[in-house]
């Protein structure tokens, strides 16, 4: 996976690796390990999210930070009065204790309204909220004087960075937390072993060319490398690849 500390092919002072400092910002967007918001003129924004009976989702839509919210929670009468925010993100990208995990983003933006969703699970409505991102602050331990780098908004947008360290990481998570029976029915089809005989399956260093899988049955431990039949370019296409190469269930 993509590191925070991954040089692109630029060098120089920061102004000059602006991708770098996007793909780092864009990585804790996709896998934060702790997320404040503050808005503008609004008292504890979350407070109420408990007493309308459901939780706050949110996800990286192409450096557009998008929440799910309860319909009626001061979060969306905030965004639909077009308030000012502060997101900031702690990162969750890399293992624990690694300095990649000391790093933090702050999003400042204008919270707008994108409508109303039922939600596939429960058919409960849901309220679509959007951050317009203005401000992208990065600070890492690793980082010259206070370690706090401005990143030009237009790169924290930009696609290339759709497939980032953290989207990454997050999607190898979820794999192993939540698809394990479709996993082991993947290494049972492919290795011609047993079903039973698969205890435990595991992704690791997923990239958009293939992914390690890992396995544990009664002989003992195996890996293999799995390569893509082609390297994906999206998130769409990286799932199309696993549910392909691996098991039609991984989502």
């Amino acid at each position: 996976m993509t590191s925070l500390d991954h040089r692109s092919t630029t060098t120089g002072p920061w102004q000059s690796e602006p991708a770098r400092l996007a793909r780092a910002a864009r990585s804790i967007l996709a896998c934060p390990a702790g997320v404040n918001l503050v808005v503008d003129g609004v008292e504890d924004v979350l407070g109420d999210l408990g007493e309308s009976g459901g939780e706050l989702g949110m996800q990286d839509l192409g450096g557009v930070p998008t929440f799910s919210s309860p319909v009626g929670t001061r979060l969306a009468a905030a965004a639909a009065d077009g308030r000012r925010a502060l997101l900031t993100l702690e990162s969750g990208v890399g293992r624990p204790g690694s300095t990649e995990r000391e790093a933090v983003v702050t999003l400042g933006g204008r919270l707008e309204t994108r409508g109303l969703e039922t939600c596939e699970c429960c058919c409960d409505e849901r309220e679509t909220l959007v951050l317009v991102v203005d401000l992208v602050v990065l600070s890492q331990p690793t980082a010259p004087g206070d370690g706090r780098q401005r990143v030009p908004v237009e790169h924290f947008r930009s696609a290339e960075h759709l497939l980032n360290g953290g989207y990454l990481q997050r999607s190898t998570e979820h794999a192993n937390l939540c698809h394990q029976d479709e996993l082991r029915r993947a290494v049972s089809t492919t290795t011609g072993t047993r079903l039973a005989d698969v205890i435990g399956v595991a992704l690791a260093d997923l990239s958009p060319a293939g992914v390690d899988v890992q396995w544990v049955d009664v002989e003992g431990s195996h890996v293999h490398r799995l390569v893509f039949r082609r390297v994906a370019s999206t998130t769409e296409e990286l799932g199309e690849l696993l549910r392909t190469e691996l098991h039609a269930g991984l989502c």
